[in-house]
């Protein structure tokens, strides 16, 4: 994936745009874009959505190189732990990757008494709690889930979720749209 950052100057250049207008487009400073394109900063995926969106593109389109192979098994020694920049949970892939793909799924595991920020955009997401509990705050009311149970809402009500628990709580989570 260290193709992204050309991926982002290249289409910068082709669209005729200047570090400064992208910078107004995504909001994200030039300075800090100019590092992206260099490859000398990471980059969070709330910023490449930004700026797929500035260069009206999906985000898919910085992934298309890794994903036009059509691995469809994701193998439990394959699965590599991840956090979100800005992001408390520990995140693993479980999905496979093909072109088109519609759906996100994720194994998240919150750390005792984590609470993650407010949300909203769109698509859906469903939750299935394999460990602990859950309590989600989604659209002013409270949804408390434990081992077992499920939810599934739509992602443009602001929604919140945290582990009450002092121990941790470990979740399937399916989303909609492919985020990563």
């Amino acid at each position: 994936m260290d193709d992204i950052h050309k991926k982002i100057k290249d289409l910068r250049l082709k669209k005729g745009l200047t570090l400064k207008d992208l910078s107004e487009r995504t909001e994200l400073s030039a300075s800090f874009l100019s590092q992206v394109e260099r490859g000398t900063s990471s980059l969070a995926i709330t910023s490449l959505k930004k700026i797929a969106d500035a260069f009206e593109v999906n985000i898919n389109y910085f992934f298309e190189d890794y994903i036009s192979n059509h691995k469809y098994v994701s193998k439990a020694d394959d699965q590599k732990p991840f956090k979100i920049e800005g992001s408390e949970p520990t995140y693993v892939r479980l999905n496979g990757e093909f072109t088109g793909r519609l759906l996100e799924p994720l194994m998240v595991t919150m750390a005792p008494n984590q609470k993650s920020q407010t949300f909203s955009h769109p698509g859906e997401e469903y939750y299935y709690v394999l460990k602990g509990a859950v309590l989600f705050h989604i659209d002013g009311k409270e949804y408390f889930i434990k081992e077992g149970d499920s939810i599934h809402f739509p992602s443009n009500l602001p929604h919140t979720s945290e582990n009450p628990l002092n121990e941790e709580s470990i979740v399937l989570s399916i989303l909609t749209p492919v985020i990563f």
